[in-house]
């Protein structure tokens, strides 16, 4: 299955003049590029010596997510772009350096649901100390730290201010990326919820799907349409012949709202403006969970939707599918004509004004 492509920062925490966190940067980034591109991730390197953060200086609290200044919102807008990071750091005196402290203690929304997993140096403990002090940091910010660690002893591993080539460590580095993905998977729908509108079920949410979203909405419409052809004996159902790249390109010119729940698409539908009139299509629900109203809040949510000057909203199902003519018809709709040749019917709606 398709899933959609992930972002991760490689944050080198030390601003120190000289600082080995640069030469360690370059080797996570270089180490991990073609385990990246396998996985379908880029990995960016930001320094946080080149982001100028002072000390937090915003009036309001982090929560807040209002921002005075420039540098706070270039820091924000970056931190939640991305699916999860990877922290390069130092130990300073048994703890990690203030300038991760401080980018930390910036933002607090742009964090949640996000895997974090560390990178660190230094000499008796090779760091280790430092990253045990911002796991007890990243959890308030219901940041989800990884068990997989990379731990360099500098005495160790570094010769003229290089790291040595070590095959074990670059094993291990590529092991922190692959946790790091599964993780940052597994905690998309919390993301996800986070940011998106409630759904009609306990912990679901509605979004709006995109081309990455292609695999899922070609199992729901296999599923769905099966019981659809054989009510209306006729197999020539778009729905159910298209390719991952037709769901793709449909995606791209149609508005379609999901319906998720725990990583599952439990429905959907799709609207586009023709004229004055507002086309519903590709209303489905999974099949476990009909009768409980998805449909109804689905195609509602499509009304809602419609674009400014659209007098009527318009859809079409099969002549033979009495569940969903009578589902259309208690919501207000009414058939046009008589049966389409290629054995749907047309049914009709009157936008509110208020809507026009």
């Amino acid at each position: 299955m398709l899933t959609k492509s992930l972002r991760v920062l490689a944050l080198v925490c030390s601003t120190r003049p000289g600082a080995l966190g640069p030469a360690v940067g370059e080797w996570l980034t270089e180490t991990l590029a073609t385990r990246a591109a396998e996985l379908g991730v880029e990995v960016e390197p930001v320094a946080l010596a080149y982001l100028n953060l002072p000390f937090l200086d915003e009036e309001q609290e982090p929560s807040s997510g209002v921002y005075q200044h420039e540098h706070t919102r270039r820091w924000s807008e970056l931190v939640a772009a991305a699916d999860g990071f990877i922290v390069v750091t130092p130990e300073y005196n048994y703890g990690m350096p203030a300038t991760l402290k401080n980018a930390l203690d910036y933002l607090s929304r742009e964090w949640a649901w996000k895997p974090i997993g560390f990178v660190s140096y230094g000499n008796t403990s090779a760091g280790t100390r430092s990253v045990q002090h911002a796991k007890q940091v990243v959890t308030a910010l219901r940041l989800v730290p990884l068990g997989a660690t990379v731990a360099i002893r500098i005495g160790d591993a570094v010769q003229d201010g290089r790291l040595r080539p070590d095959a074990a460590r670059d094993r291990a580095a590529a092991g922190l990326l692959d946790e790091l993905v599964r993780v940052a998977h597994a905690l998309r729908p919390m993301r996800e919820r986070a940011q998106a509108r409630p759904g009609p079920l306990p912990g679901s949410y509605a979004r709006t799907l995109t081309a990455d979203d292609a695999s899922q909405v070609l199992v729901l419409q296999r599923c769905c349409w099966v019981e659809e052809a054989i009510v209306n004996d006729l197999f020539a159902i778009p729905a159910l012949h298209e390719s991952p790249e037709q769901v793709r390109e449909w995606l791209a010119d149609w508005h379609t709202t999901g319906l998720w729940l725990d990583g599952r698409l439990l429905g959907m539908v799709r609207t586009r403006r023709d004229g004055a009139d507002w086309h519903v299509g590709r209303l489905a629900v999974v099949p476990d969970l009909r009768g409980r109203g998805l449909g109804r809040w689905l195609l509602r949510a499509a009304e809602a939707g419609a674009a400014s000057g659209c007098r009527r909203a318009v859809l079409f199902t099969g002549a033979k599918s009495l569940r969903n003519i009578d589902l259309y018809e208690s919501e207000g709709y009414r058939t046009v004509g008589s049966a389409n040749p290629d054995g749907t019917i047309c049914l009709t709606k009157e936008l509110p004004a208020a809507q026009r």
